[in-house]
This record gives structure tokens, sequence and C-alpha cells, in this order.
């Protein structure tokens, strides 16, 4: 099995860089994706990076990482907070999960502070801007050579 890691983007995010700069900054989903892909090599992973607006394209995607993939890495958006059909593919996943998110949840709206995401994830990264996905492909390498050790 390759070593790669699929990177899920949810709704809204093909419009980074435009939507709420203040937020979510300036860089774009492909700005993004590019330094995700360059910090993937460097841990000798691939990044298979995906953005979809459809809830039950993300779930397909996890499904699919089953079978595929190391590890998943989820951006879900507005997702991380109404979706249990994603939760559900991720447990089923049977893979570690990073959750990341752009902006820091928990100094934002009441409604975005609970997330059905982080029950199925390792950790939680939130705060960092694009950054972030940096930080959770680390986080990533780190377990997946934590598991191959034992």
């Amino acid at each position: 099995m390759s070593r790669t890691v699929v990177v899920l983007n949810g709704p809204n995010l093909n419009l980074l860089g435009q939507r709420e700069p203040e937020i979510y900054g300036h860089g774009s989903l492909d700005d993004l994706k590019a330094a995700t892909v360059v910090r993937a090599k460097t841990h000798g992973l691939a990044a298979d990076f995906r953005q979809s607006n459809d809830e039950g394209e993300l779930v397909s995607a996890i499904q699919a990482a089953r079978g595929s993939a190391v590890g998943i890495i989820i951006n879900a958006a507005a997702y991380t907070h109404t979706s249990v059909a994603i939760l559900d593919a991720l447990l089923a996943s049977d893979l570690p999960v990073i959750e990341v998110h752009l902006s820091n949840i928990y100094k934002r709206e009441e409604f975005r502070h609970h997330s059905y995401v982080s029950r199925a994830a390792t950790g939680v990264i939130c705060g960092f801007g694009a950054h972030g996905y940096e930080l959770a492909m680390d986080a990533m390498a780190q377990i997946l050579d934590s598991r191959k050790a034992k």
C-alpha cells in the first residue's frame, strides 16, 4: 500500500482567499494544497488533496480511503458541526484522523464549538491558518511512524 494521506476539505473552502480573508487568510486552496504536498513529501508521504461542497462526496472519499490510504486529514468546515454521516464514515475508516481548522473554532460562535469530527479524530489542530495543514501532516507522520515501530 502506498503511504498516501487523504486530505479532505469541506464546503466553501474552494473560496479561500476570497471569502472572509480576515478569518481564513488570503491564500487560495491551491496555495494550501501546494504547501501540504511539499510537507507530505518531506515525510515520505503523498497527499491526495480534495475539496467538495457535497457531504456525500466527502463520505465517499472517506470510505474509499479505507482501502487506499494510511491516514486522513480533514477540514470538514461547516459539516464539522452538523454531520453524523461524516463521523460514522471516519469511525468506519479504521485510519488515523487529524481534524484541522484554519480558524480557532473555540474563539468563534458557540455553535462552532461542537465538532462531530473530533469524536473520530486522533487530534485536532485549529487556529494556525494554512500552517495548520503542515502541522497536521507532521502529526500524521509521527502517528504512522509510531505505529510502524510497534
